[in-house]
């Protein structure tokens, strides 16, 4: 895999907190930011996409009301607690 640099701006504080989680897991402050910044993007990109994805859906129609959706709801708790009682 190719990589690039970037340059970022962090407080004092967490630049400390990094370097010391940096020399108690043996890793480095880069690979460790990498790590941070793979997490985070993966995180808000799966966000998004369910945003547009639900926007789509509202787009093309595809949309209940919200009286049909707490019924639906409901009805499984409901099933639930039988099979469980």
């Amino acid at each position: 895999m190719s990589s690039t640099t970037m340059r970022i701006r962090v407080s004092t504080d967490l630049k400390e907190r990094l370097d010391r989680l940096a020399a108690d897991t043996r890793r480095s402050r880069s690979f460790l930011a990498a790590e941070a910044v793979e997490a985070y993007v993966a995180r808000e990109l799966a966000i998004v996409d369910g945003i547009n994805e639900g926007l789509a859906d509202i787009r093309n129609g595809r949309t209940v009301t919200h009286d049909d959706a707490m019924a639906e709801l409901n009805a499984a708790i409901d099933a639930a607690e039988r099979e469980r009682g």
